[in-house]
Protein backbone atom coordinates (compact mmCIF):
# COMPACT_ATOMS: atom_id res chain seq x y z
CA UNK A 1 0.00 0.00 0.00
CA UNK A 2 1.20 3.41 -0.68
CA UNK A 3 1.27 5.72 2.46
CA UNK A 4 -1.34 8.63 1.97
CA UNK A 5 -2.39 7.65 -1.20
CA UNK A 6 -6.38 7.83 -1.16
CA UNK A 7 -6.89 5.66 -4.19
CA UNK A 8 -5.64 2.57 -2.58
CA UNK A 9 -8.10 0.08 -0.77
CA UNK A 10 -7.87 -0.28 3.34
CA UNK A 11 -7.01 -3.97 3.88
CA UNK A 12 -10.05 -6.01 5.07
CA UNK A 13 -10.53 -5.45 9.11
CA UNK A 14 -12.84 -8.85 9.68
CA UNK A 15 -11.53 -12.64 8.87
CA UNK A 16 -13.94 -13.96 6.52
CA UNK A 17 -13.84 -17.49 7.28
CA UNK A 18 -14.48 -19.59 4.29
CA UNK A 19 -13.64 -23.66 3.11
CA UNK A 20 -10.03 -24.06 1.76
CA UNK A 21 -12.08 -24.85 -2.14
CA UNK A 22 -10.38 -24.23 -4.81
CA UNK A 23 -12.92 -24.53 -7.31
CA UNK A 24 -16.04 -22.43 -6.82
CA UNK A 25 -19.11 -22.68 -8.76
CA UNK A 26 -22.39 -19.76 -8.27
CA UNK A 27 -23.83 -22.21 -6.76
CA UNK A 28 -21.31 -22.38 -3.85
CA UNK A 29 -21.78 -18.09 -3.57
CA UNK A 30 -24.88 -18.56 -4.29
CA UNK A 31 -24.99 -19.55 -0.26
CA UNK A 32 -22.39 -16.78 1.22
CA UNK A 33 -23.64 -14.08 3.15
CA UNK A 34 -25.47 -11.68 1.51
CA UNK A 35 -23.63 -8.54 2.47
CA UNK A 36 -20.48 -10.51 1.10
CA UNK A 37 -18.73 -8.53 -1.24
CA UNK A 38 -17.17 -11.22 -3.87
CA UNK A 39 -16.30 -12.01 -7.59
CA UNK A 40 -16.20 -15.14 -9.05
CA UNK A 41 -13.45 -15.67 -11.75
CA UNK A 42 -12.36 -18.80 -13.58
CA UNK A 43 -13.39 -20.98 -10.40
CA UNK A 44 -11.99 -18.60 -7.92
CA UNK A 45 -13.34 -16.48 -5.54
CA UNK A 46 -12.28 -12.79 -4.94
CA UNK A 47 -13.25 -11.08 -1.80
CA UNK A 48 -12.74 -7.46 -2.58
CA UNK A 49 -13.14 -4.51 0.49
CA UNK A 50 -15.31 -1.64 -0.06
CA UNK A 51 -14.04 1.14 -2.67
CA UNK A 52 -12.42 4.12 -1.55
CA UNK A 53 -14.84 7.05 -1.97
CA UNK A 54 -12.72 8.44 -5.31
CA UNK A 55 -14.00 5.08 -6.84
CA UNK A 56 -17.26 5.05 -6.07
CA UNK A 57 -18.08 8.93 -7.51
CA UNK A 58 -16.34 8.12 -10.86
CA UNK A 59 -18.66 4.77 -10.97
CA UNK A 60 -21.70 7.08 -9.62
CA UNK A 61 -20.78 9.64 -12.18
CA UNK A 62 -20.07 6.72 -15.15
CA UNK A 63 -23.72 5.64 -14.59
CA UNK A 64 -25.21 9.36 -14.12
CA UNK A 65 -23.76 10.08 -17.39
CA UNK A 66 -25.45 7.17 -18.81
CA UNK A 67 -28.64 7.22 -17.57
CA UNK A 68 -29.02 10.89 -19.28
CA UNK A 69 -29.88 10.11 -22.91
CA UNK A 70 -30.56 6.34 -22.21
CA UNK A 71 -33.16 4.72 -24.50
CA UNK A 72 -36.79 2.57 -23.01
CA UNK A 73 -36.13 -0.82 -22.78
CA UNK A 74 -32.50 -0.20 -21.09
CA UNK A 75 -31.07 0.89 -17.63
CA UNK A 76 -27.48 1.50 -16.26
CA UNK A 77 -26.67 0.49 -12.73
CA UNK A 78 -24.03 -0.14 -10.54
CA UNK A 79 -22.20 -2.87 -8.58
CA UNK A 80 -24.23 -5.77 -10.20
CA UNK A 81 -23.21 -9.32 -10.09
CA UNK A 82 -23.15 -10.91 -13.90
CA UNK A 83 -24.32 -14.36 -14.34
CA UNK A 84 -21.46 -15.50 -17.33
CA UNK A 85 -21.62 -19.11 -16.83
CA UNK A 86 -21.22 -22.06 -13.81
CA UNK A 87 -17.54 -20.64 -12.91
CA UNK A 88 -17.57 -16.69 -13.27
CA UNK A 89 -20.21 -14.52 -11.99
CA UNK A 90 -18.25 -10.62 -12.04
CA UNK A 91 -19.33 -7.88 -10.61
CA UNK A 92 -18.72 -4.30 -12.63
CA UNK A 93 -18.37 -1.24 -11.19
CA UNK A 94 -20.99 -0.14 -14.22
CA UNK A 95 -23.30 -2.03 -16.33
CA UNK A 96 -25.65 -1.22 -18.66
CA UNK A 97 -28.57 -3.81 -19.17
CA UNK A 98 -32.06 -4.26 -20.84
CA UNK A 99 -34.61 -4.03 -18.87
CA UNK A 100 -35.99 -6.80 -19.65
CA UNK A 101 -33.25 -8.69 -17.53
CA UNK A 102 -32.91 -5.73 -15.08
CA UNK A 103 -35.40 -7.92 -12.07
CA UNK A 104 -32.86 -10.60 -11.06
CA UNK A 105 -29.90 -10.90 -9.39
CA UNK A 106 -27.21 -11.83 -10.75
CA UNK A 107 -28.06 -10.05 -13.99
CA UNK A 108 -27.72 -12.65 -17.12
CA UNK A 109 -24.92 -11.85 -19.53
CA UNK A 110 -27.14 -12.07 -22.58
CA UNK A 111 -28.50 -8.80 -21.11
CA UNK A 112 -26.08 -6.56 -20.57
CA UNK A 113 -24.57 -4.30 -23.43
CA UNK A 114 -22.04 -2.60 -21.81
CA UNK A 115 -19.75 -3.26 -18.65
CA UNK A 116 -17.65 -0.65 -17.05
CA UNK A 117 -14.78 -1.40 -14.05
CA UNK A 118 -12.96 1.50 -12.44
CA UNK A 119 -9.52 0.44 -12.38
CA UNK A 120 -8.16 -0.24 -8.61
CA UNK A 121 -4.31 -1.01 -7.55
CA UNK A 122 -5.38 -4.48 -6.14
CA UNK A 123 -7.79 -5.13 -9.90
CA UNK A 124 -5.17 -2.93 -12.50
CA UNK A 125 -4.12 -6.40 -14.38
CA UNK A 126 -7.57 -8.11 -13.87
CA UNK A 127 -9.60 -5.51 -15.39
CA UNK A 128 -7.14 -5.11 -18.55
CA UNK A 129 -6.77 -8.49 -19.11
CA UNK A 130 -8.82 -11.33 -17.55
CA UNK A 131 -11.97 -9.70 -17.38
CA UNK A 132 -11.49 -8.45 -20.32
CA UNK A 133 -11.26 -12.33 -21.82
CA UNK A 134 -14.05 -13.17 -19.89
CA UNK A 135 -16.44 -10.27 -21.16
CA UNK A 136 -15.67 -10.54 -24.53
CA UNK A 137 -16.32 -14.34 -23.79
CA UNK A 138 -19.77 -13.69 -22.68
CA UNK A 139 -20.06 -11.36 -25.82
CA UNK A 140 -20.49 -8.74 -24.15
CA UNK A 141 -20.71 -5.43 -27.18
CA UNK A 142 -18.83 -2.71 -25.22
CA UNK A 143 -16.27 -2.76 -22.40
CA UNK A 144 -14.94 0.51 -20.93
CA UNK A 145 -12.08 0.61 -18.34
CA UNK A 146 -11.61 4.23 -15.94
CA UNK A 147 -8.41 4.34 -14.66
CA UNK A 148 -8.22 7.02 -11.76
CA UNK A 149 -4.65 5.15 -11.21
CA UNK A 150 -2.70 7.14 -14.11
CA UNK A 151 -1.46 10.48 -14.41
CA UNK A 152 -4.39 11.61 -15.42
CA UNK A 153 -7.60 9.81 -15.21
CA UNK A 154 -8.33 7.87 -18.81
CA UNK A 155 -11.06 6.09 -20.24
CA UNK A 156 -10.48 2.93 -22.94
CA UNK A 157 -13.48 2.07 -24.70
CA UNK A 158 -13.06 -2.01 -26.12
CA UNK A 159 -15.72 -2.77 -28.96
CA UNK A 160 -16.48 -6.31 -29.55
CA UNK A 161 -14.92 -7.52 -32.90
CA UNK A 162 -16.14 -10.01 -35.36
CA UNK A 163 -13.73 -12.05 -34.22
CA UNK A 164 -15.13 -12.31 -30.86
CA UNK A 165 -12.31 -10.37 -28.99
CA UNK A 166 -12.28 -6.45 -28.40
CA UNK A 167 -10.86 -4.00 -29.98
CA UNK A 168 -10.20 -0.74 -29.16
CA UNK A 169 -12.02 1.99 -30.17
CA UNK A 170 -10.55 5.00 -28.28
CA UNK A 171 -8.16 5.70 -25.42
CA UNK A 172 -8.29 9.69 -24.32
CA UNK A 173 -8.14 11.75 -20.61
CA UNK A 174 -10.17 14.46 -22.62
CA UNK A 175 -13.85 15.89 -22.10
CA UNK A 176 -15.71 12.90 -23.71
CA UNK A 177 -18.75 13.01 -25.94
CA UNK A 178 -18.85 9.38 -27.29
CA UNK A 179 -21.71 8.10 -29.19
CA UNK A 180 -21.94 4.72 -28.15
CA UNK A 181 -23.98 3.09 -26.84
CA UNK A 182 -25.96 6.25 -27.38
CA UNK A 183 -24.04 9.98 -26.85
CA UNK A 184 -22.56 10.04 -23.42
CA UNK A 185 -20.79 13.24 -22.05
CA UNK A 186 -18.15 12.15 -19.21
CA UNK A 187 -15.56 15.08 -17.86
CA UNK A 188 -12.56 13.46 -16.90
CA UNK A 189 -10.45 16.28 -16.77
CA UNK A 190 -13.19 17.48 -13.83
CA UNK A 191 -12.72 14.22 -12.09
CA UNK A 192 -9.00 14.07 -12.19
CA UNK A 193 -8.74 17.83 -10.61
CA UNK A 194 -11.19 16.22 -7.76
CA UNK A 195 -9.41 13.14 -7.54
CA UNK A 196 -5.88 15.51 -7.08
CA UNK A 197 -7.64 18.17 -5.02
CA UNK A 198 -8.10 14.86 -2.44
CA UNK A 199 -4.20 14.02 -3.08
CA UNK A 200 -3.56 17.34 -2.17
CA UNK A 201 -5.05 17.52 1.06
CA UNK A 202 -5.12 14.08 2.49
CA UNK A 203 -2.88 13.95 5.66
CA UNK A 204 -0.25 11.78 5.70
CA UNK A 205 -0.93 8.06 7.99
CA UNK A 206 0.83 8.17 11.06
Amino acid sequence: MVIGDPLEEEPMTAAVHLSDKRDWTVDDVASLPEDLHYELINGRLALTPAPMPIHSFIARMTANALDVNCPDGLMPGEDSSVLIDSRNEPRPDVLVMRETGANRSPVLAADVVLVVEVVSPSSAVSDRHEKAQLYAYAGIPAYWIIDPLAERITLTELLLGAGGSYQQRLQTDGLLTIARPWEVTLDLPGWTRRRDRIREVTPPDK
